[in-house]
């Protein structure tokens, strides 16, 4: 049988995207994460509101680090705080997504960080849900206040953690699915295809 042959000019998809995934997928090291994030916080949170709320602010590294008890009925740093069910909204929609990225995930790195985002995000859910003044829209427990920037929680640092992976993944061009994105191939006269050349 004959093979095809490319025309001059045109790209052809990269090995490593042809191929199959190869592995076994990561669903239960993204669970794993997710929990011990979501643990952890909810733990931080039950054992700040016991033990500070309605207290003197402790200092952790003098004036620029301490422990505080805030109520946050905004996104995280205390963003929006008029938007207390949209935020709710978003962070459902948040876990949906994550979920079905899960079915086709073999990568580790991306387990890991989609694991923080799924932690952080049911951390902060679990307050909207279940936390005064009622159901999607409950304030969120923040505690960690740093000087001169915001009063957040262990939730909304897993998110950022997960979030800076995911872009640094993306731009080394990698897949959650385990295939590595390579750039598109150059013709002949160097300058690459039309998607290079972004028509």
């Amino acid at each position: 049988m004959e093979e095809a042959v490319a025309e001059p000019g045109e790209v052809t998809a990269a090995p490593a995207e042809q191929e199959a995934p190869k592995g076994r997928r990561r669903i239960g090291v993204l669970l794993v994460v997710a929990l011990l994030a979501f643990l952890i916080d909810l733990g931080s949170k039950l054992l700040v509101v016991a033990r500070l709320e309605n207290h003197a602010a402790i200092k952790v590294v003098g004036d620029v680090v301490t422990f505080q008890v805030i109520r946050n009925s905004g996104a995280a740093f205390g963003m929006g705080q008029a938007l207390t069910v949209v935020f709710t909204m978003i962070a459902a929609a948040v876990i949906v997504v994550i979920w079905r990225i899960a079915r086709r995930l073999y990568s580790l790195p991306w387990a890991i960080a989609l694991g923080l985002l799924l932690g952080g995000a049911l951390g902060n859910l679990t307050d909207r849900l279940f936390r005064s003044p009622g159901v999607f829209r409950g304030h969120v427990v923040d505690f960690i206040s740093v000087q001169h920037f915001a009063v957040f929680n262990l939730a909304d640092s897993a998110i950022v953690c997960g979030g800076i992976l995911v872009v640094l993944l993306s731009f080394r061009g990698s897949n959650p699915d385990g295939t590595v994105h390579q750039p598109a191939a150059k013709d002949e006269t160097g300058r690459g295809g039309p998607e290079a050349k972004g028509e």
